[in-house]
């Protein structure tokens, strides 16, 4: 599939999220699925992967914790993938993992560069200097702000929704909640969406849960949406639902017609359409 990759402030188009220098394949920070969508939506993914660049010497972590939720969001990127197919909308994802850089987090927050998540110890992330967290900063966040910023900007009416995934047990805690529906001073989209929901999804759904704008988790949609007026919303769905391929499909499929019903209910009707 084709992607659009911002590295820096350099734009190309390639198949992969991927460079060569020296020899040694590099990671980019940013790729953007289907560039060429029509949809006004903008699709986002911060969490898409657990990849951590081999400089970064796996931040120290264990294989086990690399693959784990603490990481990425498992599943999401895929729901994004297909969603994206289905709306024709473009998509914008980070290519590496969260522990390296949280895109869905400004630089000065602590936990752009977590030291620790949930009970897990991130020895590569601990004591960090400022110039450290600065040049991570550039290096990974910059070029997918850029690309989101670009992205809402190249987009008539554009509406901004972000994907995540969050696990079914977290500090020992399990979580009922399987949807959650996010957004911060603006709840139009969200609002919306909780209205059109005992019609189109057999989930238990919630406003701002697992977590909300008190956890610091609407920075992209604050960043590119509220300050501009643009419709947002940020979707949580619980990991263990969208575990295969026919599930992550399936609630790519759901969300799609959700977000075409609650749509209908917004003041600019009709901008939301799933492919046949």
């Amino acid at each position: 599939m084709l992607t659009e990759t911002v590295f820096g402030k350099q734009l190309v188009s390639e198949v992969e999220a991927t460079a060569q220098r020296g020899g040694e394949a590099l990671v980019q920070p940013v790729q953007t699925v289907n560039p060429n969508g029509t949809s006004s939506v903008v699709l986002v993914c911060e969490h898409a992967t657990h990849e951590i660049p081999a400089s970064f010497q796996n931040l120290g972590l264990s294989e086990e914790t690399r693959l784990s939720h603490a990481a990425w969001d498992p599943g999401a990127m895929a729901v994004a993938r297909g969603l994206s197919s289905m709306l024709d909308a473009a998509l914008v994802a980070s290519t590496v993992s969260r522990l390296v850089y949280d895109c869905n987090r400004p630089p000065s927050a602590a936990d752009a560069m977590p030291a620790r998540s949930e009970v897990i110890d991130i020895p590569g992330n601990v004591g960090l200097s400022l110039q450290e967290r600065t040049a991570r900063a550039q290096t990974f966040y910059e070029p997918f702000r850029g690309a989101v910023a670009n992205r809402m900007n190249l987009t008539q009416s554009p509406v901004l929704v972000t994907i995540h995934s969050f696990t079914p047990v977290y500090h020992g805690q399990l979580r009922d909640v399987e949807i959650g529906v996010l957004h911060d001073a603006d709840s139009r989209l969200a609002d919306a969406m909780l209205q059109t929901t005992p019609s189109h999804a057999g989930y238990n759904v919630r406003r701002n849960l697992p977590y909300g704008p008190e956890h610091g988790v609407t920075h992209t949609l604050k960043e590119h949406a509220l300050g501009a007026g643009h419709l947002n919303v940020m979707l949580e769905i619980r990991n263990d639902l969208i575990q295969t391929e026919t599930e992550q499909s399936a609630m790519a499929g759901l969300i799609a017609g959700w977000l075409a019903q609650a749509f209908a209910l917004t003041t600019e009707k009709g901008a939301v359409q799933c492919r046949d």
